[in-house]
Protein backbone atom coordinates (compact mmCIF):
# COMPACT_ATOMS: atom_id res chain seq x y z
CA UNK A 1 0.00 0.00 0.00
CA UNK A 2 1.35 3.25 -1.01
CA UNK A 3 1.60 6.12 1.57
CA UNK A 4 0.96 9.70 0.53
CA UNK A 5 1.80 12.33 3.41
CA UNK A 6 -0.30 15.62 2.71
CA UNK A 7 1.31 18.97 3.46
CA UNK A 8 -1.48 21.44 3.55
CA UNK A 9 -2.50 24.96 4.58
CA UNK A 10 -6.10 25.21 5.56
CA UNK A 11 -5.70 29.01 4.27
CA UNK A 12 -4.11 28.11 0.63
CA UNK A 13 -5.86 28.96 -2.55
CA UNK A 14 -4.22 25.74 -4.37
CA UNK A 15 -5.29 23.69 -1.91
CA UNK A 16 -8.89 24.41 -1.53
CA UNK A 17 -8.64 24.19 -5.90
CA UNK A 18 -7.59 20.51 -5.06
CA UNK A 19 -10.94 19.67 -4.34
CA UNK A 20 -11.37 15.72 -3.32
CA UNK A 21 -9.10 14.88 -5.87
CA UNK A 22 -6.43 13.68 -3.62
CA UNK A 23 -8.34 11.41 -2.27
CA UNK A 24 -10.14 9.96 -5.45
CA UNK A 25 -6.61 9.04 -6.30
CA UNK A 26 -5.97 7.35 -3.25
CA UNK A 27 -8.81 5.37 -3.21
CA UNK A 28 -8.30 4.56 -6.92
CA UNK A 29 -4.73 2.67 -6.14
CA UNK A 30 -5.70 1.95 -2.39
CA UNK A 31 -3.39 4.64 -0.87
CA UNK A 32 -3.61 5.72 2.62
CA UNK A 33 -3.25 9.66 3.14
CA UNK A 34 -1.54 11.34 6.11
CA UNK A 35 -2.75 14.97 5.96
CA UNK A 36 -0.15 17.25 7.70
CA UNK A 37 -1.60 20.74 8.31
CA UNK A 38 1.12 23.38 9.09
CA UNK A 39 2.04 26.82 9.11
CA UNK A 40 2.30 27.97 5.25
CA UNK A 41 3.85 31.07 6.08
CA UNK A 42 7.01 29.80 8.08
CA UNK A 43 7.31 27.31 5.27
CA UNK A 44 8.17 29.86 3.13
CA UNK A 45 10.54 31.35 5.68
CA UNK A 46 12.06 27.87 5.93
CA UNK A 47 12.29 26.78 2.17
CA UNK A 48 13.34 30.46 0.37
CA UNK A 49 9.52 30.83 -0.46
CA UNK A 50 8.13 34.66 -0.45
CA UNK A 51 4.98 35.31 1.61
CA UNK A 52 2.57 36.62 -0.52
CA UNK A 53 2.50 39.98 0.90
CA UNK A 54 5.77 40.50 0.17
CA UNK A 55 5.85 39.15 -3.39
CA UNK A 56 6.53 41.82 -6.63
CA UNK A 57 3.26 43.10 -7.84
CA UNK A 58 3.54 41.21 -11.08
CA UNK A 59 3.49 38.09 -9.25
CA UNK A 60 0.56 38.58 -7.46
CA UNK A 61 -1.55 39.73 -10.71
CA UNK A 62 -0.67 36.44 -12.57
CA UNK A 63 -1.38 34.61 -9.29
CA UNK A 64 -4.56 36.33 -9.70
CA UNK A 65 -4.96 35.75 -13.36
CA UNK A 66 -3.98 31.77 -12.42
CA UNK A 67 -6.85 31.30 -9.99
CA UNK A 68 -9.23 32.70 -12.05
CA UNK A 69 -8.49 30.26 -14.64
CA UNK A 70 -8.44 27.52 -12.91
CA UNK A 71 -11.27 27.86 -10.45
CA UNK A 72 -13.21 28.37 -13.97
CA UNK A 73 -11.48 25.37 -15.61
CA UNK A 74 -12.41 22.89 -12.45
CA UNK A 75 -15.95 24.60 -11.80
CA UNK A 76 -15.17 25.24 -8.20
CA UNK A 77 -16.43 28.97 -7.35
CA UNK A 78 -13.52 31.09 -5.95
CA UNK A 79 -13.52 34.70 -3.98
CA UNK A 80 -10.84 36.23 -5.12
CA UNK A 81 -10.86 38.99 -1.94
CA UNK A 82 -11.86 36.25 0.79
CA UNK A 83 -13.87 38.51 4.12
CA UNK A 84 -11.24 36.62 6.17
CA UNK A 85 -8.02 36.08 4.43
CA UNK A 86 -4.99 35.68 5.53
CA UNK A 87 -6.46 34.41 9.28
CA UNK A 88 -5.09 32.73 11.71
CA UNK A 89 -4.32 28.90 10.31
CA UNK A 90 -3.87 26.99 13.66
CA UNK A 91 -7.04 26.83 15.10
CA UNK A 92 -8.69 25.27 11.92
CA UNK A 93 -5.40 22.62 11.67
CA UNK A 94 -5.64 21.64 15.46
CA UNK A 95 -8.97 20.63 14.39
CA UNK A 96 -7.92 18.32 11.36
CA UNK A 97 -5.07 16.98 13.68
CA UNK A 98 -7.73 16.28 16.48
CA UNK A 99 -9.98 14.69 14.21
CA UNK A 100 -7.34 12.29 11.94
CA UNK A 101 -6.72 11.26 15.73
CA UNK A 102 -10.28 10.52 16.85
CA UNK A 103 -11.16 9.11 13.20
CA UNK A 104 -14.73 7.99 12.22
CA UNK A 105 -15.89 11.23 10.23
CA UNK A 106 -14.77 11.85 6.64
CA UNK A 107 -11.24 13.75 6.97
CA UNK A 108 -10.97 14.30 3.40
CA UNK A 109 -14.07 16.34 3.04
CA UNK A 110 -13.01 18.16 6.49
CA UNK A 111 -9.72 19.63 5.30
CA UNK A 112 -11.89 20.65 1.97
CA UNK A 113 -14.77 21.81 4.49
CA UNK A 114 -12.70 24.85 5.72
CA UNK A 115 -10.79 25.54 2.54
CA UNK A 116 -14.39 26.05 1.03
CA UNK A 117 -15.34 28.45 4.08
CA UNK A 118 -12.18 30.77 3.40
CA UNK A 119 -12.21 30.39 -0.79
CA UNK A 120 -16.14 30.38 -1.36
CA UNK A 121 -18.12 31.02 1.67
CA UNK A 122 -16.38 33.94 3.27
CA UNK A 123 -16.18 32.41 6.51
CA UNK A 124 -13.67 32.92 9.53
CA UNK A 125 -11.90 29.56 10.03
CA UNK A 126 -10.24 30.74 13.19
CA UNK A 127 -13.91 31.42 15.02
CA UNK A 128 -14.35 28.57 17.38
CA UNK A 129 -18.25 28.28 16.46
CA UNK A 130 -17.46 28.20 12.56
CA UNK A 131 -15.07 25.23 13.43
CA UNK A 132 -17.31 23.36 15.37
CA UNK A 133 -19.92 23.93 12.29
CA UNK A 134 -18.12 22.52 9.87
CA UNK A 135 -16.65 19.33 12.12
CA UNK A 136 -20.01 18.83 13.14
CA UNK A 137 -20.85 18.53 9.19
CA UNK A 138 -18.30 15.97 8.20
CA UNK A 139 -19.12 13.56 11.19
CA UNK A 140 -16.89 14.40 13.52
CA UNK A 141 -17.52 15.40 17.39
CA UNK A 142 -17.82 19.94 17.58
CA UNK A 143 -16.08 19.46 20.77
CA UNK A 144 -13.03 18.28 19.37
CA UNK A 145 -12.31 21.87 18.38
CA UNK A 146 -11.80 22.11 22.36
CA UNK A 147 -9.72 18.72 23.07
CA UNK A 148 -6.09 18.31 22.27
CA UNK A 149 -5.14 21.74 21.98
CA UNK A 150 -1.36 21.03 23.18
CA UNK A 151 -1.24 17.84 20.96
CA UNK A 152 -2.50 19.78 18.23
CA UNK A 153 0.24 22.35 18.99
CA UNK A 154 2.92 19.98 19.08
CA UNK A 155 1.66 18.27 15.65
CA UNK A 156 1.05 21.21 13.99
CA UNK A 157 5.36 22.66 14.55
CA UNK A 158 6.00 18.78 14.05
CA UNK A 159 4.44 18.52 10.51
CA UNK A 160 6.43 22.29 10.00
CA UNK A 161 9.76 20.39 10.61
CA UNK A 162 9.06 17.12 8.72
CA UNK A 163 7.72 18.81 5.42
CA UNK A 164 11.66 21.12 5.44
CA UNK A 165 12.83 17.33 6.23
CA UNK A 166 10.87 16.09 3.21
CA UNK A 167 11.80 18.07 0.90
CA UNK A 168 8.51 20.09 0.56
CA UNK A 169 8.45 24.32 0.58
CA UNK A 170 4.65 25.04 -0.78
CA UNK A 171 0.99 23.42 -0.47
CA UNK A 172 -0.65 21.26 -1.62
CA UNK A 173 2.53 19.19 -1.65
CA UNK A 174 2.83 15.69 -1.74
CA UNK A 175 5.12 12.67 -0.92
CA UNK A 176 4.59 9.63 -1.40
CA UNK A 177 6.62 7.82 1.38
CA UNK A 178 7.61 4.42 0.38
CA UNK A 179 9.21 6.16 -3.15
CA UNK A 180 10.09 9.73 -1.93
CA UNK A 181 8.08 10.71 -5.02
CA UNK A 182 7.47 14.29 -4.77
CA UNK A 183 4.32 16.39 -6.23
CA UNK A 184 3.71 20.17 -5.37
CA UNK A 185 0.75 21.76 -6.54
CA UNK A 186 -2.98 20.61 -7.37
CA UNK A 187 -2.09 20.87 -10.99
CA UNK A 188 0.31 18.01 -10.68
CA UNK A 189 -1.94 15.63 -8.89
CA UNK A 190 -2.38 14.02 -12.61
CA UNK A 191 1.47 13.00 -12.29
CA UNK A 192 0.86 11.48 -8.78
CA UNK A 193 -1.87 9.33 -10.44
CA UNK A 194 0.13 8.38 -12.71
CA UNK A 195 3.24 7.73 -10.58
CA UNK A 196 1.05 5.20 -8.42
CA UNK A 197 -0.57 3.54 -11.25
CA UNK A 198 2.89 2.31 -12.71
CA UNK A 199 4.09 1.60 -9.06
CA UNK A 200 0.65 -0.76 -8.68
CA UNK A 201 1.74 -2.01 -12.72
CA UNK A 202 5.59 -2.84 -11.70
CA UNK A 203 4.80 -4.85 -8.43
Amino acid sequence: MAHIDYYLGTISPWCYLAGDRLEAIAARHGAQITYRPLDLLQLFDRTGGIRPANRHASRMEYRTQELTRWSAHLGLPLTLKPAHWPVNMAPSSYAVIAAQDAGGGDLGGLVQGFLRAVWAEDRDISDDAVIRDILGAHGFDPALADKGLFVGAETYGRNLEQAVAAGAFGAPFYVVRETDQRFWGQDRLEFLDRHLAQRADAA
